[in-house]
């Protein structure tokens, strides 16, 4: 049985009467209150109090961090940020500056995916827009041409395999209706997972004022991604081959490989660690980046991320590093 001094009931009643004004206010208007496990007049703390009861918190079922974590004899001087999650502990391995805001590239598009993959149907027909002609020097296409079709499942698998900007315009059209209302719908789906420190403008990563993630974020996002099947499915493919049409209904090939080059075999995986799949990341702004899932021998899931990384090769090499510290 749990007690309460006179102290501690003068200050449940404060808060109820601070609560009682703060939820209705004048008209009845209704204010969300912060989830703050340390603040006095938080819903938290309040119903913790009243009720006598310990409430589940909103992280149970994550990895949290709020400072670098860096265990002896792992140096990633060259990576602008980046972090390594036991998903099996829920323990941050390492982490550093995995609150930085910063130009995420193409690993936006598992934001895109995700959103695609919760809102849409596989097997709609999408139809490409003038906004497929993408003319940014360096950027990664598929040639898609206005008025070509392919479905959701195989725009999702040029999006995530081969990391087509023009495709990621494609999807996003197709399920919002237009760029803007679906980056809307990204940022709204980032604030329902906890990524509050992250801003998307597009759908594809290519750079523009006010597009930023942060490496935490990004682990929540990609987190979630990973709770659907064909996400699952497509980011351990190595290569695609497919058919669409263009506008007049011939047909039309198209074959891409992976940018993941571990999966190509350019680069070998750890000992005792074997890389399921993930997402890669290139723009100037951005530099080289790289998020993965992997496990380890035992079993143990691991989500591992590196940004801003200065070239490809040491953006490998550290992923290296990073993932070898989790033995």
């Amino acid at each position: 049985m749990k007690c309460t001094n006179r102290n501690q009931k003068r200050k449940v009643t404060a808060i109820l009467l601070m609560l009682v004004t703060i939820l209705t206010g004048c008209g009845g208007t209704k204010y969300d209150m912060a989830y703050e496990l340390n603040n006095d007049v938080s819903s938290f703390q309040l119903l913790n109090i009243t009720n006598q009861e310990t409430l589940e918190p909103f992280a149970a079922d994550l990895c949290v961090v709020n400072k670098d974590v860096k265990p002896a004899g792992v140096d990633l001087s060259e990576a602008g940020a980046a972090a390594l999650f036991d998903l099996k502990k829920l323990d941050t391995l390492y982490a550093k500056n995995v609150n930085l805001q910063i130009n995420p590239a193409s690993l936006t598009k598992v934001m895109t995916a995700l959103v695609a993959i919760k809102y849409g149907s596989t097997d709609q027909m999408l139809t490409a827009s003038e906004n497929v002609l993408i003319t940014e020097p360096g950027a990664q296409l598929c040639g898609l041409k206005p008025g070509d079709k392919m479905t959701l499942d195989q725009a999702l698998r040029v999006l995530l395999i081969y990391s087509a900007n023009d495709v990621a315009v494609l999807i996003a059209e197709g399920i919002s209706g237009s760029v803007e209302e679906f980056v809307a719908l990204m940022n709204q789906e980032a604030m329902e997972l906890g990524a509050t420190n992250c801003n998307f403008t597009n759908p594809n990563g290519l750079t523009e004022e006010g597009h930023y993630v942060t490496t935490y974020d990004l682990y929540l996002i990609f987190q979630e991604a990973l709770k659907y099947d064909l996400f699952n499915e497509i980011i351990q493919m190595t290569s695609y081959s497919t058919v669409y049409t263009d506008a007049s209904g011939n047909e039309k090939s198209l074959e891409v490989n992976t940018t993941n080059l571990y999966l190509r075999g350019t680069y070998e995986m750890p000992q005792s660690i074997h890389v399921i799949g993930g997402k890669t990341g290139t723009t100037n702004a951005a530099g080289h980046c790289l998020m993965l899932y992997s496990k380890g021998s035992d079993g143990t899931p691991y989500i591992s991320i590196i940004m801003k990384e200065t070239s490809g090769e040491s953006l490998y090499s550290d992923m290296n590093k990073l993932l070898e510290s989790a033995k």
